[in-house]
């Protein structure tokens, strides 16, 4: 099972490679390397990595610290530059880290799991299951967030699917995404969210929970077999 899933924003080729063979060999999962922030945000689009490494300087009309600004997900700063302006910008923007190149593989790895250990969920210490209430029209209805089979994305609202029968609530998939993640949730689809717990099997381009069947998306594939603990 993959420790967790990071996103690389580096324009130093040999660097970047060596960040990515580095966390790969510590059992984690490249969502991707990239070196522009056009590019980052629209990977944000259909993915959603744990961590981000931002390198400071790079190419583009956004900085890594411009970018860091509009992430929603934790990130780490590489970069060459500590001077004060630098580090005043950065300090706004609440890192999760600070790398100054060049760095060690044990001063990246010790930054890495600080940033898990903080901030983020990582699959094997998902919470318990939570009572969460979903708006039904006038009513306000409870309900355990395990009693959820999946999640669909439907314009700016979103289908709750349960194996009592379907909610419709006025939220996107994206801020959904933020609640259920930590609680064994997993996106398979750039249109889907699934209940990890749920499901009972998997097909080449299908999940099936519960007698319902949900599409893989072919970019979510990957992150969804690193998942499964294999025997």
């Amino acid at each position: 099972m993959s420790k967790g899933s990071i996103l690389i924003v580096e324009d130093e080729p040999l660097i970047a490679d060596d960040l990515a063979a580095t966390l790969e060999s510590q059992g984690y999962h490249i969502s991707a390397v990239l070196d522009e922030g056009i590019d980052v945000f629209k990977h944000l689009e259909n993915h959603s990595p744990n961590l981000a490494l931002l390198d400071v300087k790079i190419a583009g009309e956004m900085d890594g610290i411009q970018i860091a600004e509009k992430l929603e997900i934790p990130f780490i700063y590489l970069t060459s530059f500590y001077d004060q302006k630098t580090l005043d910008r950065a300090k706004k923007t609440s890192p999760s880290g600070y790398i100054v190149k060049p760095f060690s593989e044990g001063d990246l790895i010790a930054n890495v799991e600080m940033a898990f250990a903080r901030t983020i969920k990582p699959d094997i210490q998902q919470r318990k299951p939570e009572k969460l209430f979903l708006r039904n029209g006038q009513e306000i209805v409870s309900m355990m967030s395990s009693d959820i089979v999946y999640v669909e994305a439907f314009d700016n609202y979103a289908n709750v699917y349960t194996e009592k029968g379907k909610f419709i609530i006025s939220h996107t998939l994206k801020s959904i995404e933020k609640t259920l993640i930590p609680l064994g949730f997993h996106r398979i689809h750039r249109s889907y969210l699934i209940n990890f717990d749920h499901i009972d099997s998997i097909s080449e381009n299908y999940v099936f929970l519960k007698g319902l069947k949900v599409q893989i998306g072919k970019s979510y594939r990957k992150d969804l077999m690193d998942r499964l603990t294999m025997i």
